[in-house]
């Protein structure tokens, strides 16, 4: 049984905090999905707010503390990256950004990341889109499809007819990016297709 390695990025400051609880659950949703697929997994946190000092001495010096430098090292070496902050002046978080401008940017090249953020209202959700899909985009990352905003207003909440409530967009988002990871992993395309020669497609219409 192959052992994936998979890394859960919280920038949340508080403790315990909302961010690094939507962390573990989208983490625990990739790892049950995984273990349907019977694959091994293997979890390790890293808490921004553990190395905000390390991170802020890093800029000044130039140099990496010890324990930013094995984080840096746990999350470019991950076979998947979860990574999750705390909506900040409709953006993420300044520790966030800082943590990810000191990792190599062809270090996440190809390695799939699960996005998430967290806020105090709906009306930042789209800093999923505006913000942290073209940041990993630019570190040439494999973006999961579905990520994942959770409000105040969604713990706890079931949805209603027209909105996914947060545990369902939960397991979907996990589910996705164990696929992707297992994928990646693998060395082969997410969803293979068969590819039918242009021949036969053309015979196939001629009988219609």
């Amino acid at each position: 049984m192959r052992t994936l390695k998979l890394v859960a990025v919280s920038a949340g400051l508080g403790s315990p905090s909302s961010t690094r609880l939507l962390a573990d659950r989208l983490t625990r949703a990739a790892r049950y999905r995984l273990a349907e697929r019977e694959y091994a997994v293997e979890v390790e946190v890293v808490e921004l707010r553990d190395l905000a000092l390390d991170i802020a001495k890093n800029f000044v010096s130039g140099f990496p503390s010890e324990a930013l430098e094995e984080a840096i090292e746990k999350v470019t070496g991950a076979d998947g990256v979860i990574a999750v902050t705390p909506v900040f002046t409709a953006s993420y978080s300044g520790l966030f950004k800082s943590f990810f401008d000191l990792v190599d940017p062809a270090a996440l090249t190809g390695v799939p990341v699960l996005l998430g953020a967290t806020g105090g209202t709906a009306r930042h959700s789209l800093v999923l889109d505006h913000a942290l899909r073209p940041l990993f985009a630019y570190l040439r990352a494999r973006i999961s499809s579905t990520a994942v905003y959770a409000a105040s207003e969604d713990w706890g909440t079931g949805g209603d007819e027209y909105t996914e409530g947060l545990p369902h967009r939960i397991t979907r988002a996990g589910e996705e990016f164990a696929d992707l990871v297992a994928a990646t992993a693998d060395g082969r395309p997410e969803a293979e297709e068969e590819l039918v020669p242009f021949e036969k497609q053309l015979a196939d219409l001629r009988l219609d």
